[in-house]
């Protein structure tokens, strides 16, 4: 265990504070992470199609928006009402992970931009934010 160089005033060593979160915590954040990407492609789909390349179906791109966005939002909800469930944590970390092997299968295949690795990321750091978080406060 790491312990503070210091002592507390009984003189016996303190544990060193660590990262402490929820699901809760982890639903809010990641609802902010979708609503911002779900609703980009619907709410000005000319510089979404500047910074990913382009597309032939945009219907295709505001559908996956939508849904981003609904995933978004019911994870939020949980979150702020802090009532975060089983259910939604696999929401959570099963999109994150849908999301993250969808960007690594086509842009290897090269049929999406490299920059959608940027992606992978936050994919992969909600996942494993579901993973360590706590289920209750």
């Amino acid at each position: 265990m790491d312990y503070w160089p210091g002592h507390g005033r009984s003189g016996v060593a303190r544990r060193a504070p660590q990262l402490q979160f929820t699901w809760n915590d982890v639903a809010v954040l990641q609802a902010l992470y979708y609503l911002v990407a779900g609703l980009w492609p619907l709410l000005h789909m000319p510089s979404f199609l500047k910074v990913t390349g382009p597309k032939t179906d945009l219907w295709l791109v505001k559908t996956v928006g939508v849904l981003i966005a609904v995933i978004g939002t019911v994870l939020g909800m949980g979150g702020v009402r802090r009532s975060v469930s089983r259910e939604m944590a696999l929401l959570g970390a099963g999109s994150a992970a849908s999301l993250a092997a969808v960007d690594l299968i086509y842009v290897a295949r090269r049929r999406i931009s490299l920059v959608y690795l940027l992606d992978v990321l936050p994919e992969l750091g909600l996942i494993m934010g579901w993973i360590a978080g706590r289920r209750r406060t």
